[in-house]
């Protein structure tokens, strides 16, 4: 008998014992994951210091697997129920259980097991005192098999992942092509060879059970090329009345057509009438999802684009003559008729892709003339708007469906997208009647953000009003849930033309350039042009764009100029006034909700109120207040260093004062402190107290926040895998902190940022 005092030590203890007898190559770290005991070959183990029910443990192995199931990751043949204390195992097969393992669990995989009807275990091992039991365990251990499932909606997003993994040339058809259609390749999931020995083959005809999984079954290639078309069920219901809106805007005697260039599976337009679908023409540009669309929609719609599939329509994955964006799309005769018909008034209904060409791969194509950018309608977009607005594929559709389709003022278009369009890059400027907005997260994306839907009436209106929009969240059931009200504000002008300090003096030096976390660059690329030393140049703000995507990387303040530009100089004599768009690129880090992101945006509107607030002191105090947050905020990367110039580089915006008084610390000391402001000099204060008394600490160096955390506040993991701190007194401090900073920020500094409009 053993008598360990934590499951934890007595599972170590068993796989020193055994790894090294089965195999000897694997770390523990290769057999822990999934958040279950481990997997060692074909092999589930579960641990416990003593097992009272193996009903119940057995059923918290069922749920394991199922998780494994639905990660795509082979379900192991065996399953060891191991009680670590009695020293004994229990083998039972897996393929047993596998009605239950193919079922979807809620909650803790270790809760509300009892009750479960498993069968007899097949053999028991009592392995600390028997060595035939040890000799019988080890080979039970060795055994590599696994026990074959059954593909279903709940698990083919996982193996589609492993497909593409395993096998990174593979496309979509080579993983759910069926004997369908002209074009008839057989795939892994119907016939498979990669998964063999994992899956069963898929009998079902065609790939209408997928139906709402189709984006996320394309290959790595595809959904960079088309960004992402799914709309939830419970959203798609909520804009038919937008669209109903729009079809009450038809003069009476006109007929009229529902257009949706991106439809996907059709699931956009899942739950309108017969009527109203009698009247939609759909398209979309990728094969399985039109082969999809095809049945369950081609004998309901008016038209599908191409009406019938042809022995070229397969074209590498996608559907010849449904790229929305070719010229062979835009004069399509079987939609042109409508668009040349002044009795037909035409409805766009759609979701259009989101992707973006300032991603690495867009970029690669955009330089080899390929791309959304360089379609026929991109080409042309081009040449009308301004090349930014141009590089957005979202941006691309929309344009195009003002440019190209919408003629009458009774003309509408309800669309899906991200507020920029509007908000930031001016792109539509017809009348608003109304809208919703919507939760980006359940659009298959793993980010919680506002997406517009909302329905333009093809009348120009320039420049539109702010309105506001009905927002909706969905629950658990994926269920509308909630109701508020979200105002949308247009920007006209953004930080870069309202409030950077363009100047360059006469006694500017060459200078260097740092890295993202504040240390100097010394290799690599850089695009900073003509990087500037200067006495009065105490940091380098870098802000990027509008929006909150990659907040992290799109804001940072650094001590000499950052490598990649997008920003300025900040000199001392104008250095206070320029912290709020620092502290404004911080909104989003401390305001996660779904409401927030991609509504909220950076903006320079308020700039002649502010300045002229500023100059008259009336801003004094908030502005120290914005200054405290600088100090103590983990996206301002400066640091203390000696450079390869010899000259020394002093963080001025920081409180350690051990050195002498900083530009901070002196400008500080005029801030009025109540209670928020002394329990954050306090915890600073203790924060550095502790950083002082580490073997890592450097008494030559004035220390901020970040330097502290990069330099003194340092990790390692132990032979548990778990995350030891070297010096936990600084890593406690920095983490309370953290928490006062950002109840600071929202308190503070965060309703004054939008008085002033730099949040707008």
């Amino acid at each position: 008998m053993a008598n360990y005092n934590t499951e934890r030590e007595g599972q170590i203890d068993f796989f020193k014992t055994f790894l090294p007898l089965i195999a000897p190559n694997l770390s523990l770290d290769d057999i822990l994951a999934d958040d279950n005991d481990g997997v060692l070959n074909g092999n589930l183990l579960e641990f416990k210091l003593r097992v009272n029910d193996l009903n119940a443990v057995l059923f918290q192995c069922v749920k394991y697997l199922s998780a494994l199931r639905i990660k795509g990751k082979p379900v192991p043949a065996n399953v060891i129920i191991v009680d670590l204390n009695a020293e004994q195992a229990y083998f039972y097969q897996s393929a047993d259980y596998l009605a239950d393992i193919e079922k979807v669990y809620e909650g803790g995989a270790s809760k509300a097991n009892a009750g479960f009807i498993g069968q007899p275990y097949l053999e028991k091992y009592a392995y600390g005192v028997d060595q035939l039991a040890v000799t019988k365990l080890i080979a039970r251990l060795k055994q590599n098999e696994f026990t074959r499932i059954h593909i279903d909606e709940n698990c083919i997003v996982g193996w589609a992942t492993a497909f593409y993994k395993a096998v990174p040339t593979a496309r979509k058809e080579d993983f759910i092509g069926d004997d369908t259609g002209k074009h008839k390749t057989i795939g892994e999931i119907r016939n498979p060879s990669v998964f063999a020995e994992y899956i069963h083959p898929y009998t079902g005809a065609t790939n209408v059970k997928f139906q709402y999984l189709m984006d996320k079954l394309n290959d790595t290639l595809q959904k960079k090329n088309l960004g992402a078309f799914y709309t939830p069920e419970a959203y798609a219901e909520k804009s038919h009345e937008l669209l109903r809106m729009a079809i009450d805007r038809v003069p009476a005697g006109n007929d009229y057509v529902i257009i949706d260039r991106c439809a996907g599976t059709g699931n956009l337009e899942k739950g309108l009438t017969d009527e109203e679908l009698s009247h939609c023409i759909l398209s979309t540009v990728e094969y399985y999802e039109y082969k999809v669309m095809q049945e369950i929609l081609g004998s309901k719609v008016r038209h599908i684009i191409p009406p019938v599939e042809a022995a070229d329509t397969f074209q590498a994955g996608l559907v010849k003559g449904a790229d929305a964006l070719s010229k062979e799309f835009v004069e399509n005769p079987v939609i042109k008729q409508y668009i040349d018909d002044p009795n037909c008034t035409i409805i766009l209904f759609e979701n259009p892709p989101y992707a973006e060409a300032v991603s690495s791969d867009n970029q690669k194509a955009k330089h080899k003339g390929t791309g959304p950018m360089h379609t026929f309608v991109g080409e042309a977009m081009r040449k009308a708007t301004s090349g930014v607005v141009a590089r957005d594929l979202g941006n691309i559709f929309i344009w195009s469906a003002f440019e190209y389709y919408l003629r009458q003022p009774t003309d509408s278009y309800v669309v899906y997208s991200p507020a920029k369009y509007w908000k930031v890059q001016h792109l539509v400027r017809k009348r608003f009647i109304d809208g919703y907005a919507f939760n980006r997260r359940y659009f298959h994306t793993n980010i919680d953000a506002c997406i517009m839907c909302v329905l333009w009436a093809n009348e120009d209106e320039a420049p539109s009003p702010d309105f506001v929009l009905k927002g909706f969240d969905c629950d658990d059931e994926s269920n509308l849930s909630g109701s508020v009200e979200l105002p949308i504000r247009r920007i006209y002008q953004q930080f870069s033309s309202a409030y950077f300090d363009k100047r360059r003096m006469a006694d500017d030096k060459p200078g260097l350039i740092a890295n993202l976390d504040g240390t100097e660059r010394t290799s690599g690329t850089v695009q900073l042009t003509n990087p500037i030393y200067n006495d009065n140049a105490i940091g380098y703000l870098s802000i990027r764009g509008a929006n909150f995507d990659n907040p992290d990387l799109n804001v940072s303040l650094v001590r000499v100029g950052r490598y990649d530009g997008g920003g300025f100089y900040l000199r001392n004599d104008v250095y206070l006034e320029k912290l709020p768009m620092f502290c404004a690129s911080r909104y989003i880090t401390y305001n996660r909700e779904w409401t927030e992101r991609a509504r909220i945006m950076k903006s320079g509107d308020g700039a002649n109120r502010f300045n002229a607030d500023v100059a008259s002191g009336k801003l004094d105090q908030w502005l120290r207040k914005c200054l405290l947050f600088t100090c103590v905020e983990m996206q301002n990367h400066m640091r203390t260093f000696t450079g390869s110039d010899g000259r020394f580089y002093r963080n001025e915006l920081c409180m350690d004062t051990t050195n002498g008084e900083t530009l901070a610390s002196e400008d500080l000391k005029q801030l009025v402190c109540g209670e928020d402001e002394k329990r954050i000099i306090d915890q600073w204060n203790v924060l550095l107290d502790e950083a002082k008394k580490t073997a890592e600490y450097d008494s030559s160096l004035t220390y901020g926040v970040y330097q502290i955390f990069a330099e003194i506040d340092t990790s390692y993991k132990d032979d548990e895998g778990k995350t030891v701190w070297n010096n936990l007194e600084v890593h406690s401090a920095l983490q309370t902190l953290k928490t006062l900073v950002k109840e600071y920020y929202n308190k503070e500094i965060v309703p004054t940022l939008f008085e002033y409009e730099f949040l707008k």
